[in-house]
């Protein structure tokens, strides 16, 4: 079987690239023009940096340089969070792969990181690879654990990442049994004693009554997840509270109490005062790219830019107390008490720094905890 997906060849080979490259390289090919450029990517909103693994792999022994954010960095905009320097012919037919390496994955890192710093001290989870090519389910999950999910979903995670999946239980497995309780109860004979309980209250009954099912029939619940269809919810905070209440009563108030089922980033924070975690599925596998562009900003050792963008290559300066920064000329003097953000992270082709998606979401989780000292939540989660 093939399934329409380029090969890392086709990619590697520039073949995944924009018509007007190949038109661009063969005029400045046949008029012996390859200027020595200085490229920036930047945007004109905030995110999580991510996907620079990828551009590294991609333009591993060309030569240029590459000076980026570490993996992980918030970023405000217009500023530059990767820079490449090189003669432009070395990598023009690159800059489609480049933006889509990064637009992607920073998207899904910016999505996570505003679910994650919504929820609080509550847990995040990624369940939305079903919602996207499966071609891409690695990218997403890597994606979303460095914006600071707590896990993920997708097995593929296991083999790529070198995280441990997780998972609950689907209707289908409910039905195939034919009721939930002989469902259960084979789930907890089955499956390794290490795998939470969550059990799946919400297939044939309403919640209340599966909940109470649950609590008089199986002695070990470590949580119960409520997929309850948009259709079916009605007052969601009134059905939760008595699940919560029903098992209670029967001595299960330890029960963590798990959502899913088109979880957006409002019901995030209308419910987390009586949810335990939230399983977080389209809102981030198919959260909205980043768009970043690639721009020229010097020429042969000149100034130069389009309008809209400013000329020179430059670095961003970071105070971490007010989580602030500076953009300054890569050539100006440091400014006290700050860091630089872009770092060198690959010189004529040779990869100086291995980037690694654990630091990453460090990285990311750092500064969401500097934004709630600073009481800065609601900057981030207002905007989109």
């Amino acid at each position: 079987m093939k399934f329409l997906i380029p090969t890392q060849d086709d990619i590697a080979k520039g073949l995944t690239t924009d018509k007007y490259f190949i038109w661009t390289e063969k005029v400045l090919k046949a008029k012996n023009v390859n200027p020595r450029v200085v490229m920036e990517v930047t945007t004109s909103e905030w995110g999580i940096f991510a996907g620079l693994e990828d551009v590294l792999n991609l333009l591993e022994g060309l030569p240029v340089d590459v000076y980026a954010m570490p993996e992980g960095s918030l970023f405000f905009p217009h500023e530059p969070v990767l820079t490449v320097v090189g003669n432009y012919l070395d990598f023009a037919r690159f800059e489609t792969a480049i933006l889509g390496f990064l637009c992607h994955a920073s998207g899904i890192a910016k999505q996570s990181f505003k679910f994650k710093l919504a929820c609080g001290d509550k847990k995040i989870y990624s369940f939305g690879t079903r919602r996207a090519h499966p071609a891409i389910s690695a990218m997403i999950e890597r994606s979303a654990l460095i914006g600071g999910v707590d896990g993920v979903s997708n097995f593929i995670a296991e083999k790529y990442l070198g995280v441990e999946s997780i998972g609950t239980m689907p209707h289908a497995l409910i039905i195939s049994f034919g009721d939930q309780i002989s469902a259960w109860k084979a789930f907890d004979e089955v499956v390794d004693e290490r795998v939470p309980r969550t059990l799946l209250i919400d297939t044939y009954f309403d919640e209340k009554t599966e909940a109470i099912l649950a609590a008089e029939n199986l002695s070990r619940i470590d949580a119960v997840r409520l997929d309850t269809p948009s259709s079916r919810r009605g007052n969601f905070r009134k059905i939760i509270e008595e699940v919560k209440w029903e098992l209670k009563i029967r001595g299960k108030d330890k029960v963590r109490i798990f959502l899913s089922g088109g979880i957006r980033l409002e019901d995030v924070i209308k419910l987390r005062d009586i949810a335990d975690a939230f399983g977080v599925g389209t809102a981030i596998s198919a959260a909205k790219p980043i768009d970043f562009a690639m721009d020229i900003v010097e020429k042969d050792g000149k100034f130069c830019a389009k309008r809209g963008k400013k000329s020179g290559m430059k670095q961003v300066y970071r105070d971490w107390n007010k989580l602030e920064d500076e953009i300054r000329l890569f050539s100006d003097e440091k400014p006290e008490g700050k860091e630089p953000m872009l770092k060198k992270f690959m010189e004529n082709g040779k990869i100086l720094i291995k980037t690694d998606f654990r630091s990453a979401r460090e990285l990311a989780l750092k500064q969401m905890e500097i934004i709630r000292k600073l009481g800065r939540e609601e900057e981030f989660l207002a905007s989109e």
